[in-house]
């Protein structure tokens, strides 16, 4: 039987991080400092996870990170996944999300090894801002050539995700629908969430999905767009000479998670089945024990039973979780 859980969601979308390391900084991810913990598996251990997860019918694949491409080897592990076959013999949607910087020359190998589509993170259209949020220097223009590489690559629909932050990059809002016109591309803005690890969020560092819709629709009218699937975490908008695409990832002001359909693998072989978990569910562990992919799939069984029904950002009582975003994986 495929994967459900209690609520009776379908679980067929799979984020694997295969590292927890990455050559940015954000402000709203990292702390800035150079004293974090990495914890990697080897490619294989990760392969042999995404298979059991496949045999039980996970049909999306996304490799995270960190940043997935300083994994060493990663070109080949896209190329391992573009092999997997779903129960029904289907091929799977292989996909990766990037901070773009080192995209340029990877884009053609990474299309070439089977990866269907890309998404980059990229906060600021404006290289000083870009700078300031990444803290890291000249890379704007870098991530810029990436996206553009990707897409001479065919990975199509290229996707920019830019996380909004009151009082850091809320003046980019236009900018990227502007961007999105001219470069092609499908924007996605998400609210920022509680998975920093310096923990300074709030509520009114949020710029909700309505202020974002406001403000795109003074500069140009909007149109909704019909999402593409009923798990599908972004709202879909367009202007109305139909150029351009924005999605809009409201966690915070519009939860999603009764449709939910996504568990995620930590870099450290940890499955977590909502970002917010209290808990982590240790795979590798069962791994170095000696288990049989049999028996692993009955622990991911057991696991995904447990999913939460939602998460409770902003209501009383809200636990932050004591991982970061770095170290989840997105």
């Amino acid at each position: 039987m495929p994967l459900h859980d209690k609520f009776g969601r379908a679980i067929t979308d799979l984020r694997i991080a295969i590292t927890d390391r990455c050559n940015y900084r954000c402000v709203y991810c990292r702390t800035g400092n150079d004293g974090a913990q990495y914890a990697d598996l080897s490619l294989d251990e990760y392969l042999r996870m995404v298979r059991v997860l496949v045999s039980l019918g996970i049909e999306k694949v996304r490799i995270t990170g960190g940043e997935p491409l300083l994994r060493k080897g990663v070109v080949g592990f896209v190329e391992e996944l573009s092999q997997f076959r779903t129960p029904e013999g289907t091929q799977l949607d292989l996909a990766m999300t990037t901070n773009g910087h080192l995209l340029e020359e990877m884009a053609e190998p990474l299309k070439q090894a089977g990866l269907t589509r890309i998404t980059v993170s990229m906060d600021a259209v404006d290289p000083a801002k870009f700078a300031r949020i990444t803290r890291v220097p000249n890379g704007f223009q870098r991530v810029l050539a990436g996206i553009r590489a990707a897409k001479r690559a065919g990975l199509d629909p290229v996707k920019v995700n830019c996380v909004l932050l009151r009082g850091f990059n809320e003046d980019q809002i236009v900018e990227f629908g502007r961007f999105s016109r001219d470069e092609g591309v499908i924007v996605r803005f998400i609210e920022f969430m509680p998975l920093e690890e310096d923990r300074v969020w709030s509520p009114e560092i949020v710029v909700t999905l309505d202020e974002i819709v406001r403000t795109l629709s003074a500069w140009k009218p909007l149109r909704e767009l019909p999402p593409n699937a009923l798990s599908e975490t972004a709202r879909r908008y367009t202007f109305e000479d139909g150029v351009g695409e924005m999605g809009i990832i409201a966690p915070v002001s519009h939860p999603f998670c009764g449709h939910c359909s996504r568990i995620r693998i930590t870099s450290d072989g940890k499955i977590r089945t909502c970002l917010f978990s209290l808990f982590d569910h240790d795979l590798y562990r069962e791994m170095l024990r000696g288990a049989t992919d049999e028996e692993l799939a009955q622990y991911i069984r057991a696991v995904v039973e447990k999913k939460e029904a939602r998460h409770h950002i902003g209501e009383p009582g809200f636990v932050q979780p004591s991982r970061s975003m770095v170290h989840i994986g997105g």
